[in-house]
């Protein structure tokens, strides 16, 4: 059986760019049998300034809504990233087998610092590192990401060649990328060069999974959409209504082409109101199933405590087998 493994942070709502983009590609996969990990990668969020109880909050949030999206924990393991000391504990083996100077090409350290890159913390510089351990520690054969995410899958499969050139041996195993579709890069609702993101200052740039109907509908008929009337997809000529296409294709489970072809002759403004319903009709079941399960919190408890138990039978076996490796008692 093939493994995957992939993670998602707990700040802000989950939306529906990650929605589109990795959680309903997740439920697919796991439905397809893949054995899979799937954590909240709660470790990479305090790179950035956090709020503790926010924090917690959103971590319990984040997984009672992949749980509401589909993802059953019965069938995959699901669990919180600082649950597990082995991620830890491996990343700084591995930082050790990592030049400074992989660490320097990373663009998203770049981004994220900007221009006070000198006060950013160490952990914003290093968490590539960490993010690679967080994979190879399952050794898994798939990670399935976008494809402006690649780099980070490339520089795990260095710091992965790295170590096992260091300790003369193959030992981890060098996990291909698993680039998903078109469909999946979802794009903000006010500006269609940008992703849909959950830092977005506007609350309007993004549909939230828990958004009530009459949100989604307000947001969606404010979208930024152009002066032309016919409706086509052109990405780079017309990004927000090729932008709103790709949200209909990912919701309908219809092809990007039928779309297009369905809405040519409509005006924008039936489009939007359409698109509005579908999105209302495909959120309600997850809405309600999120809401019934942030109130019992006892049982979204025991599912992330069962799979936090099972990664760790496996991520233990992967770190002292590594540190066997490299000389640590």
């Amino acid at each position: 059986m093939k493994r995957l493994l992939s993670g998602i942070q707990p700040t802000g709502n989950l939306h529906l760019g990650n929605y589109l983009g990795a959680v309903k590609n997740w439920v697919q996969l796991v439905n397809d049998g893949y054995e899979s990990f799937i954590f909240i990668a709660n470790l990479h969020s305090i790179t950035m300034p956090q709020d503790p109880r926010i924090l917690k909050e959103q971590t319990m949030q984040m997984a009672a809504s992949v749980i509401a999206c589909g993802l059953d924990p019965k069938k995959c393991t699901l669990f919180i990233q600082s649950t597990l000391p082995e991620h830890s504990e491996l990343a700084w083996i591995l930082s050790c087998v990592t030049p400074v100077g992989w660490m320097n090409k990373m663009t998203q350290f770049k981004e994220k610092a900007g221009k006070h890159k000198e006060n950013a913390s160490a952990g914003l510089f290093v968490y590539p590192i960490l993010q690679s351990a967080d994979i190879l520690i399952y050794q898994p054969d798939f990670v399935p990401v976008g494809e402006d995410q690649k780099q980070h899958i490339e520089i795990t499969r260095d710091i992965a060649q790295s170590f096992n050139r260091v300790v003369n041996r193959e030992f981890f195993k060098i996990p291909d990328p698993m680039i998903i579709g078109s469909s999946a890069r979802i794009k903000s609702l006010r500006d269609g060069s940008k992703k849909m993101s959950k830092s977005d200052e506007s609350d309007y740039s993004r549909i939230n999974l828990n958004d009530d109907p009459d949100t989604i509908m307000l947001k969606f008929k404010k979208a930024k959409s152009d002066s032309i009337e016919k409706i086509y997809f052109d990405k780079e000529k017309r990004p927000e209504i090729s932008n709103l296409l790709n949200i209909y294709a990912g919701l309908s489970a219809r092809s990007l082409e039928q779309v297009e072809a369905e809405y040519a002759d409509k005006a924008v403004s039936s489009f939007k109101q359409d698109l509005a319903d579908l999105t209302i009709q495909a959120l309600k079941p997850i809405r309600e199933t999120l809401s019934n399960l942030v109130k019992d919190k006892g049982y979204l408890a025991k599912i992330l405590d069962e799979g936090g138990a099972r990664a760790k039978e496996v991520a233990s076996i992967n770190l002292s087998k590594a540190k066997e490796l490299i000389g640590l008692i």
